[in-house]
């Protein structure tokens, strides 16, 4: 088990190296002059050169690309060059508003889509299997943003329910905190939970149909028996890796989500920092969402090959 740990980290690591390679080039080379976007079109030649001094943009690619790699290693991702603040600190202030948002969502998401894809399942060719279907495809179709937008003129408009946007902060308590995230986290949640209940659906059918599954039934237990003790078990293994990729999309849909509801997390951050093309904030967040992204798939192989020990065969 540690050995396979040990490939499955240093797949990580490189698999993050590269990723650091990739922004760098793409967001560094690409064309646009961040000092002529922050200093507008009427600003002076000297002006333009001194500030492209100051955010070290007249070095080259390779000097930038090393000094920002050092800075990684050192803890340090630059200053802002719109607010002046240090990136880490802006990334660690956002972050306790998005990866609680994306876990809220996957906690509403798993319950639901692992039970309605076990039910529908269970009846295999009913009317509630089909509904149950349509509702799956309905919720796969849905954009996260305009989930939200319904959800904000349905329950805070309408039904006067709730908050329309907005985040206390924690400092607020952690009560106040959770219920402004319902909504952005419910918002999230339904594409994710449409496709844990599709994967469920396949995986516990598929396990209907094996040679012990067969034998309980010969031996005389119900179905709703053997699917709770027998299937639901051996079925959970394509559900935890789903749900372990999902967690990087959920990341992703943060980023409208969070504009819709006001929210200052990491899509908002990345959102403004697009804007003013401010790199060191730009590469910091995308880095940063690789990283979490990453860490989930490495958590998914460990719990997956702690339920099955074929991976760790393969790999030995």
């Amino acid at each position: 088990m540690l050995k396979f740990v040990f490939h499955r980290l240093v797949g990580a690591v490189l698999t993050l190296a590269a990723a650091s390679v990739l922004i760098f080039v793409v967001l560094e080379v690409l064309p646009g002059d961040p000092a002529l976007v922050m200093l507008g079109e009427g600003a002076r030649p000297d002006t333009l050169a001194a500030l492209r001094t100051e955010m070290g943009l007249d070095q080259p690619a390779v000097v930038r690309f090393f000094a920002w790699i050092g800075g990684l290693f050192a803890g340090d991702l630059g200053l802002s060059h719109t607010y002046g603040t240090p990136v880490l600190d802006m990334l660690a202030e956002r972050c306790l508003v998005t990866l609680p948002l994306a876990g809220f969502a996957l906690l509403l998401a798993l319950p639901v889509g692992v039970g309605l894809g076990t039910l529908a399942a269970a009846l295999r060719g009913r009317l509630p299997d089909h509904l149950l279907m349509v509702l799956g495809h309905l919720g796969l179709a849905l954009p996260s943003f305009w989930i939200g937008i319904l959800l904000i003129m349905t329950f805070p408009v309408s039904l006067n329910l709730g908050s329309a946007g907005g985040f206390p902060g924690w400092q607020a308590g952690a009560g106040l905190a959770l219920a402004a995230l319902v909504l952005p986290a419910l918002a999230l949640a339904v594409p994710e939970a449409a496709i844990l209940a599709r994967v469920t659906r396949g995986a516990v059918l598929e396990t209907l149909g094996a040679d012990f599954v067969r034998v309980a039934r010969a031996k005389g237990l119900s179905r709703g028996r053997v699917i709770r003790r027998h299937v639901i078990g051996h079925a959970a293994l394509p559900v935890v890796t789903i749900a372990g990729l999902q967690f990087g999309v959920l990341m992703a849909g943060a980023i409208l989500v969070e504009r819709v509801f006001a929210i200052a997390g990491l899509g908002d951050l990345l959102f403004n920092a697009a804007g003013d093309r401010d790199l060191p904030v730009i590469k910091g967040t995308v880095l940063l969402i690789c990283g979490v992204v990453i860490a989930a798939n490495l958590l998914v192989d460990v719990i997956h090959a702690s339920l099955d020990p074929r991976p760790r065969s393969a790999a030995s």
